[in-house]
């Protein structure tokens, strides 16, 4: 049976660094609009306090996780156990974005190893419910590393492409809430 957490403690932080992927899911307020799930991955999660979840966001096709966030603020992180004792831990909470051009930015990305040439904005979860489940149900699986195509397509389009890339393709979502503005599309990507 699961139960719930009052704050990410020790143990379940040292659980979280032992998994390579994690679930973010959004909706938009709007009741035919579509929910959005998204795994990720590269060591971009990481714990700030026993409340506060921080990842670097990379560039893609879809902006929804922004949308979704500025429209309404919810937004759920989901971890598994793919190896070792099975385990599912979910952390609901209230999302915000910090895209490149904000003021808080650098002193997060300090909390990572990674240059940022790719990185469209830190999302920063204020988790609000702490939960977890058996995972019987989640299959075994063995981590054979990270994939390489995200980090060396940046590398060879530079950060100038990345940043007219973001613009044109995260501008808005795909129920049209806003995404990136022009000015956070152009601090994306910085590269260093």
């Amino acid at each position: 049976m699961g139960k719930t957490y009052s704050s990410i403690d020790e143990r379940v932080r040292h659980w979280m660094t032992d998994q390579h992927v994690f679930f973010v899911a959004t909706a938009p307020l709007s009741g035919d609009g579509m929910v959005n799930c998204s795994p990720k991955g590269y060591d971009t999660l990481r714990v700030l306090d026993e409340r506060t979840l921080i990842y670097l966001d990379y560039g893609g096709s879809g902006v929804e996780t922004i949308a979704h966030i500025r429209e309404n603020g919810r937004v759920t992180i989901m971890m598994c156990a793919f190896r070792g004792p099975p385990k599912i831990f979910r952390f609901h909470g209230r999302g915000e974005v910090i895209p490149a051009n904000h003021p808080e930015f650098e002193v997060l990305a300090g909390h990572f190893d990674h240059d940022l040439l790719g990185i469209r904005s830190i999302i920063k979860v204020h988790v609000t419910r702490i939960s977890d489940s058996c995972g019987y149900g989640v299959p075994t699986y063995a981590y054979e590393g990270e994939r390489p195509q995200t980090r060396a397509y940046a590398q060879q389009v530079g950060a100038k492409k990345m940043r007219d890339y973001l613009f044109v393709n995260n501008e808005t979502s795909l129920d049209g809430l806003p995404g990136l503005t022009k000015d956070e599309a152009d601090a994306s990507s910085p590269g260093h």
